[in-house]
């Protein structure tokens, strides 16, 4: 090949990798979302989270990342978390309320869709001489989803392997990141699962912990709504407080954290009160 027409080959390739990323002052923010295209760290001014001792009910979960993340500060050993369950019953509110008791590490949300990117921002916090939790919200994967090879090298370190200044927590609603139907239906197929779902379903085994959120009860939904009021100062009898909780929760069909928190909203607008 002529040296003319390579040259520019090699320039039209250079125009569609994605710029150097500037270096990052993580003196700006505690928390960062990660964008791609270009690439960009984005200081978040204030992370939108829960006072921890508001999350009720899921006392078990809530120590052992607390001590997970506490280990990773200190610079020792710790795992990757798999958080899973029911929706609404505090997943990602308790990543950031831990994040908010040990402010050495920094946080960084990365969005399922921009997990292809991952490994240029894990080459960026390499060298960084801090600390960083990755955190992916709301994780999960359909059949024609690839994006899960991604997450997967990072899990399992590559050849260079994970940073010792990264861990990785993820939350979602599947516990093995994939539709339930769908696994069934491959199994149904033959003997064993297809290489391929057997693929995906084996990614949540390399999260070290699975911390699992299951359904509240009664007892738990009105502790959580007789604690945010508390929190918050509305004043109500705890007699009609108790009653107007179990109606609203009737009237979504469920009991969760976020229904009690929705019915507080709901119960300070009505009083005049600002949640903030």
């Amino acid at each position: 090949m002529k040296a003319k027409p390579l040259k520019r080959i090699i320039a039209a390739l250079e125009r569609l990798s994605p710029p150097p990323m500037d270096q990052q002052d993580f003196s700006l923010a505690d928390a960062f979302v990660w964008e791609s295209e270009p690439d960009a760290l984005r200081p978040v001014a204030q992370v939108n989270k829960v006072d921890i001792a508001l999350l009720v009910g899921i006392d078990r979960a809530r120590d052992i990342l607390m001590a997970n993340t506490r280990q990773f500060a200190a610079g020792l050993p710790a795992n990757n978390v798999l958080l899973w369950g029911v929706r609404g019953m505090g997943k990602s509110s308790l990543v950031k309320s831990v994040h908010a008791q040990i402010p050495d590490v920094k946080l960084i949300e990365i969005q399922r869709e921009d997990l292809p990117s991952i490994g240029r921002l894990m080459n960026h916090l390499r060298g960084a001489p801090l600390r960083f939790i990755l955190f992916c919200d709301d994780l999960s994967f359909d059949q024609d989803d690839s994006h899960y090879k991604s997450l997967k090298a990072v899990l399992d370190g590559g050849i260079e392997g994970r940073p010792d200044n990264v861990v990785f927590y993820a939350t979602s609603n599947r516990r093995h990141l994939m539709p339930r139907d769908m696994i069934e239906n491959e199994r149904q197929k033959g003997i064993n699962p297809s290489e391929a779902v057997e693929e995906k379903v084996s990614l949540s085994d390399r999260f070290g912990l699975w911390l699992g959120f299951h359904p509240c009860s009664q007892d738990q939904y009105l502790a959580m709504v007789s604690g945010y009021c508390d929190a918050f100062g509305l004043n109500i009898s705890l007699e009609q407080q108790r009653a107007e909780a179990i109606e609203w929760q009737q009237t979504r069909g469920a009991r969760s954290g976020r229904v009690a928190w929705q019915y507080v909203t709901d119960l300070a607008g009505r009083r005049g009160v600002k949640l903030s």
